[in-house]
């Protein structure tokens, strides 16, 4: 460019993009006898504060070759967008969206159609959800070397339901109590205390583990368990299904175990109606209707005094009373019905009569070894094999006689608390039929004839049969 050249702003002219992060310099005046050096050019793009992020490379071939952009907008420089930060986020420890109902799959391979219910159990105290906060964005830089604002993420929030909290900071959500964590309209998580079945317990919902109360609206099919920390409480019938619970269990259709199914409880069971089952409840067991061919378990109370209140064979065992309209029948089906003692502690001393006799016979034969070895080593005929066995059969000896004293102690204190069956007593409040048993602690009655309302209880020593007043 010459002396007599007109300004560099007469020739070239600058334009900026809307957010300041493109340059571009384009020609208004185009001469052949065009030319600028390289400082002319940087104080011009300065003079129109033109700083960052300036292509040197495209300043160079414009300098060198200028002809060659008269006619077009050429980008000389960009900046650095500004980054936002990122969102925050609620990370759910549970996969709440997960709905699909799959069946387990076993370690052989083979798959169990009855676990197909996955129950998002939590404890009180437990943690359901993380909060991540949102992220800082990053500044940018504009050509003209300002500084480009930038936004920060969105803050996520948790969407409380009920029976949840926060920690102080917003940053964790708890239960607040034992239960289910389930996601509620707008997202709302919640803890519920209850897990309700709309309908019957079958393959579409498959068996339950649930660390609060579970209620069927409908019955329990063949096969089916429900391990319940709360209670159940089943509106129609449980057949050959198992069932336990830490709290009560309320049957109102009754209870069909065809000799499979067994019903626990930590406190009562209810039932209109038990057949062919095993019931466990550790304080009592209250039938409207009947008990019939089953083997009852109870810490306290078996109460079946209803309009119908029959008890039929099998075994009532209760830790103190049986309450009953009728026992029996007039085919003198053999009905037990013991009282008194624990059942659990009355199961425990027949089981300890059973080892007690197999620890006779072990010591027994162990005895008779040690005789025959006694003699061989009199003679002078004991082998080294030989003097190994009879070590062998004096630590055998010494192990099972331990094991007898401490199993008769056992069975000494379980005695003695047959004795003490002052309050037990079984009521029975229309008739007793011939072939049922009374046990009241370590004393046993045969029925042999029909008696109609009396009381069976301890009176010196022996089971006394009273009228029912």
């Amino acid at each position: 460019m010459t002396d007599t050249a007109m300004p560099l702003s007469y020739y070239l002219d600058i334009t900026l993009s809307d957010d300041k992060l493109q340059a571009y310099i384009q020609f208004t005046n185009c001469e052949d006898s065009f030319a600028l050096s390289r400082e002319q050019l940087d104080d011009f793009l300065k003079s129109r504060q033109i700083v960052f992020g300036i292509d040197q490379a495209k300043l160079a071939e414009i300098v060198r070759d200028p002809k060659s952009f008269f006619f077009s907008k050429t980008l000389i420089a960009s900046g650095m967008p500004s980054v936002p930060g990122e969102d925050g986020i609620v990370k759910l420890v549970f996969d709440l969206d997960d709905q699909s109902k799959k069946p387990a799959e076993l370690e052989d391979g083979k798959v169990d159609f009855k676990e197909v219910t996955s129950i998002h159990n939590v404890r009180k105290g437990q943690l359901i959800a993380q909060r991540i906060p949102a992220g800082s964005g990053t500044a940018g830089r504009a050509v003209t070397g300002e500084s480009l604002a930038a936004k920060d993420g969105k803050e996520a929030r948790f969407k409380i339901g009920k029976n949840v909290v926060t920690d102080p900071d917003q940053l964790a959500l708890y239960a607040a109590i034992d239960g289910m964590v389930t996601r509620t309209e707008r997202d709302k998580i919640n803890v519920f205390p209850i897990y309700e079945v709309n309908g019957d317990l079958d393959y579409n919902v498959g068996n339950i583990d649930f660390v609060g109360t579970v209620v069927i609206r409908g019955n329990v099919l063949p096969g089916f368990r429900i391990r319940a920390a709360g209670d159940i409480r089943v509106t129609g019938s449980v057949d050959g299904a198992d069932l336990e619970s830490e709290g009560s269990i309320e049957i109102s259709g009754g209870i069909l175990g065809h000799n499979k199914g067994v019903i626990r409880a930590g406190k009562k069971i209810k039932s209109s109606f038990i057949q062919d089952a095993t019931v466990e409840a550790g304080d009592e067991v209250l039938v409207s209707q009947s008990i019939m061919h089953s083997q009852i378990r109870a810490g306290k109370n078996v109460i079946c005094k209803g309009t119908k209140g029959l008890i039929v064979g099998g075994l009532i065992q209760a830790g103190e009373r049986v309450i009953v309209r009728t026992v029996g029948n007039s085919m003198s089906t053999v009905t037990v019905i013991e009282v008194g003692v624990l059942p659990e502690l009355r199961n425990e001393l027949q089981q300890l009569r059973t080892h007690l006799r197999s620890l006779h016979d072990n010591l027994d034969k162990t005895e008779k070894a040690l005789v025959l070895l006694d003699q061989l080593a009199a003679a002078g005929q004991l082998g080294p094999d030989k003097v190994a066995m009879r070590i062998k059969l004096n630590h055998t000896k010494k192990q099972v006689s331990d094991d007898l004293v401490l199993s008769k102690e056992r069975m000494l204190e379980i005695e003695k608390s047959l004795e003490d069956s002052e309050r037990a007593k079984v009521e029975v409040i229309s008739n007793v039929y011939g072939g049922t048993k009374v046990v009241i602690g370590r004393y046993t009655k045969f029925v042999k004839d029909t008696a109609p309302r009396v009381v069976f209880q301890l009176q010196d020593g022996d089971i006394a049969m009273h009228p029912l007043v």
